[in-house]
């Protein structure tokens, strides 16, 4: 839910409220999509036309544990069941970095300061139960989330300070200061509940009921541990709606889970999964030699991915004493071969984290900080180092050996500045306490990373013990920060936003459940994503995301690790897709059965 914070564009703002045109909301620019002939928005032109029919089969491995998404009491929900069963006010668009499009909402009034949002919903909107959707569902959605929700959703919405309902189909919300220019936009995603259908005494506990939503699609079949279906609903009120036209195109789709990899694979090749995102480079070089693969059966594409690529890294976990000094995280990273392990774990195919915001026009790596950068910084000095505010740092570098000798010793003299020293193969605190810590993984990939990470620590006298935990205890100790280090990805948008501050701000270092997994505590991160929030045009919005990463990467809160440069994306030849990928990468619920003609499948 990020958004580029830039002047508002309104299409055909100041319609009267009984019958308001729809309308879309940009940050910057103008909505790209066309109207038809009634006014409405277009979807994007998809050729050939997306058949309609048949079912859709996906693996991921894993498994779930309940069907509601939207309370922390959900330990795991299933893949889908959001963007599938639940829809938002309005819609983000797939192909443009923040642009929301009509849906439950026809339209949207933003007042001048930001102060107030109020929303015209569309009277055809239904439940999948077939009751109307309405102004009090809305409110009481956002009452219940306040209270009950998951902490993102608890941040955004504790900045409403009242909510009016003008009408069975308008509703307004005062905020709270005028700062934030996007939660107007994150208040237009949150899903929509149903009032008539929902208990909010025991909304917070886990289960297999599904909610009722006014999606697409409803809960089919539900195999705990094994899979979940979703029926195409044939009364979905959406189906009136022009843009909506090319989704929705599967009668069935059907997500299968698995406890193992190769076992995922396999039914994969034996034609049980019919789409598959690869996330083993190892696999991606070498195990796809197959004969559907060489019959053209199956079909192997690198496909781009635009959006920048996040970070992904071994996270110290600050709050722990250890921890506490910037010297010793960075003198720790010197330690970790990515040349090393990126030829020998995963065919070279990785390219290495430099940025939180890698391979994008946001990312600080390999450029000069501007003028507006550097006077955003100007009133926290020492909050990036030169090197990172000229764009010449990067990444350790090895000579791929395993054993760098001259990264080692640059962790070693590094430490020394720490108060640490080598004392019979061991590093050692000035109170002669060693230099130890745990890492805690799941699954046997990370556990062959943090393997290479204690082996090449163990050289300099660093003992690292690797313990590898279940999924429900991993989640758990997660949740309360009961760890050393951890590795963890923060995946990103082309228009980072609010949920920085869940992921980095100073509140959110000792809120639980929080994705501040390092326990950063900056009062310049936190300046930073202000700045982002508040600024009103795209230039301005570029630097504040640009320096907010220049402090990110200046407080060494991970040792980098890498990022897949394309989305590894092998299908069965009767899956069609668009071409090319939307900016935000695959969606299945815009793919389609190309063995079903187009035409034919339209008209039933």
């Amino acid at each position: 839910m990020t958004l580029i914070p830039a002047t508002m564009v309104m299409a055909d703002a100041g319609r009267p409220d009984d019958a308001p045109r729809p309308q879309a909301l940009a940050m910057h620019g103008e909505p790209a999509r066309p109207r038809g002939p009634d006014g409405a928005f277009l979807p994007p032109r998809i050729t050939p036309t997306p058949a309609r029919g048949g079912r859709l089969v996906i693996g991921v491995q894993g498994a779930f544990d309940s069907l509601n998404p939207l309370t922390i009491k959900g330990m795991t929900a299933p893949a889908g069941i959001v963007s599938l069963t639940l829809q938002p006010l309005m819609r983000r668009a797939l192909d443009e970095p923040f642009t929301l499009y009509p849906l439950v909402a026809r339209s949207i009034e933003v007042a001048p300061d930001h102060s107030a949002v109020t929303f015209h919903l569309d009277p055809r909107a239904r439940f999948s139960d077939g009751r109307p959707l309405t102004a009090e569902d809305v409110q009481f959605t956002f009452t219940l989330l306040r209270a009950h929700g998951r902490p993102n959703y608890r941040n955004a919405l504790g900045k409403v300070t009242a909510i009016q309902i003008a009408g069975p189909h308008v509703i307004r919300f005062e905020l709270a200061g005028n700062q934030d220019r996007e939660l107007p936009l994150i208040l237009a995603m949150v899903p929509v509940l149903p009032k008539h259908a929902i208990d909010p005494e025991t909304f917070g506990q886990t289960g297999f009921t599904p909610l009722v939503g006014s999606g697409p699609y409803t809960v089919g079949e539900v195999r705990p541990g094994e899979s979940i279906s979703f029926v195409r609903n044939r009364a979905w009120w959406g189906d009136a709606l022009a843009s909506e036209r090319g989704s929705a195109n599967f009668d069935e789709i059907r997500y299968d889970y698995f406890r193992d990899a190769t076992a995922m694979f396999e039914a994969f090749k034996a034609g049980l999964i019919d789409v598959r995102i690869e996330t083993d480079p190892r696999r991606w070089a070498n195990g796809y030699n197959i004969p559907a693969v060489r019959s053209g059966q199956i079909i192997q594409e690198n496909a781009p991915f635009a959006a920048p690529k996040g970070m992904s890294g071994f996270v110290f976990n600050e709050r722990r004493p250890l921890f506490g000094d910037v010297r010793v995280r960075e003198a720790l990273s010197f330690a970790f071969d990515f040349e090393w392990v990126n030829r020998n774990l995963y065919s070279g195919l990785y390219r290495r984290s430099d940025s939180y915001f890698a391979d994008s026009r946001l990312s600080a790596a390999g450029r000069p900080a501007g003028a507006r950068e550097r006077q955003l910084l100007r009133p926290w000095p020492g909050a990036v180092r030169a090197d990172i505010m000229e764009g010449k740092w990067t990444p350790a570098r090895s000579n791929g050996s395993g054993r760098d000798r001259a990264n080692l010793q640059r962790a070693i003299d590094l430490l020394a500045t720490a108060g640490y020293r080598l004392e019979g193969g061991v590093m050692r605190d000035r109170k002669g306490a060693p230099l130890a810590f745990e890492v805690m993984v799941t699954g046997r990939e990370h556990e062959r990373l943090a393997l290479a990470l204690s082996s090449a620590l163990r050289r300099i006298g660093v003992r690292v013990r690797v313990r590898v935990v279940d999924s429900v205890q991993y989640e758990r100790r997660r949740q309360t920060f009961d760890y050393d280090m951890i590795i963890a990805t923060w995946q990103t948008s082309p228009s980072p936003g609010n949920e920085q501050y869940f992921r980095w701000g100073s509140r959110a270092a000792g809120q639980q459940a929080s994705f501040n997994f390092a326990g950063a505590r900056s009062p310049a991160i936190d300046a930073m994503i202000a700045a982002m929030l508040s600024a009103g045009a795209e230039d301005d919005y570029v630097s504040a995301v640009r320096a907010l990463d220049r402090v990110l990467l200046s407080g060494f809160h991970v040792i980098p690790l890498y990022y897949a440069p394309h989305i590894w994306l092998a299908r069965w030849k009767h899956v069609g897709r668009p071409d090319p990928l939307p900016l935000l990468g695959a969606a299945p619920e815009t793919w389609w059965r190309a063995d079903i003609p187009a035409t034919a499948s339209r008209q039933r």
